[in-house]
């Protein structure tokens, strides 16, 4: 049967690096409480205004174009995973496919937030598998630094996140020991407004009020304390259950590479699944909490610094917003 390879790998951040120390002088934070709480030390932010998600998943396509050694003409599907979209509409796929001169090219975009390029995995398997499509860019960017809240109310969430994109070409191969082995994903909408962004809404008439806008419905909220607790449930959960089902070990496993949401998180699931340190990626550090970006960016990395190769045994969990949770198993 034919499987999904990852034909190549590419991502791109801002230049616009924003230390731990730098997010203290504008609210009450320091470089240790953030590091203890989150891992992270510094992220980038876009350089000025006008910058979208599109935007920086454009370099990331064509750093993915030269791995993949494609060319940007034979993507014959985009799919978009992003929570921060450059408009309310028309998608962000649409801009990215004018970008790349793809006219006519289908785009779909995906709203699934941190599982958002599992659920485009899931996707572009079984585009290709069915023979629909031949070279499938999915791509996670997000752009978090223009909606947070730079004051002390704000900086539980605004700590964590910053902007970056990553994407892969997909395409068939014919080698058994190689593709994606399998994709598992969930939701469960009873967590929705423990880590969402109420407004602006279509919910409500008008969708945006100064009242709003006073009262901080336009940032993003979070009860941390029940994210942390869903999702080292969760991501553990769900990597056995892709495991067991593909009769794959935790011993059998190259690398790990989860959703960089909280280096404390994925420490906590890496003990609970019994994985060695040294076979999980962490860029959480360098780079924040990307969102539907962060998997991606993580193994465009493993795979630039040789970490990560041809052939290995991959791991991908993520858990975030909605809630929704997944894991995908692929061989390299």
């Amino acid at each position: 049967m034919t499987r999904t390879a990852i034909l190549g790998m590419g991502h791109y951040v801002p230049s616009k690096v924003v230390t731990n120390d730098d997010l203290a002088k504008m609210f009450d934070t320091s470089d240790e409480w953030i590091q203890q709480r989150t891992g992270i030390k510094e992220r980038r932010y876009i350089e000025k205004s006008g910058i979208g998600a599109s935007d920086l998943a454009l370099h990331a396509t064509k750093m993915a174009c030269e791995n993949a050694g494609v060319d940007v003409s034979e993507i014959d599907a985009i799919i978009f995973a992003t929570l921060s979209p450059d408009h309310n509409f028309p998608g962000s796929g649409c801009f990215l496919g004018d970008k790349l001169g793809l006219g006519g090219v289908p785009a779909l975009d995906v709203r699934n937030q941190c599982s958002g390029f599992l659920y485009g995995l899931q996707i572009a398997d079984a585009w290709i598998r069915c023979g629909m499509y031949k070279r499938v860019l999915l791509v996670g960017a997000e752009v978090h630094s223009t909606a947070l809240d730079f004051s002390d109310e704000g900086r539980d969430v605004t700590v964590i996140f910053g902007d970056g994109a990553a994407c892969a070409i997909l395409g068939p191969t014919d080698d058994e020991d190689r593709g994606i082995i399998d994709v598992e994903v969930h939701a469960d909408g009873s967590g929705a407004k423990d880590l969402w962004l109420e407004a602006p809404a279509s919910a409500y008439e008008p969708r945006l009020t100064h009242e709003m806008i006073d009262n901080k419905s336009v940032y993003p909220q979070m009860n941390g304390r029940h994210v942390f607790r869903w999702a080292t449930a969760k991501m553990p959960e769900v990597s056995l259950s892709v495991l067991e089902r593909n009769g794959v070990t935790v011993e059998d496993l190259d690398l790990v590479v989860p959703h960089q949401a909280n280096k404390r998180i994925n420490e906590f699931v890496s003990q609970k699944m019994s994985i060695p340190p040294e076979k999980v990626v962490h860029n959480i550090q360098k780079y924040g909490n990307t969102t539907a970006a962060s998997i991606p960016l993580a193994l465009s990395e493993a795979i630039q610094e040789g970490r990560a190769k041809k052939g290995d045994l991959v791991l991908m969990p993520a858990f975030g917003s909605g809630f929704t949770w997944g894991a995908a198993l692929v061989r390299l």
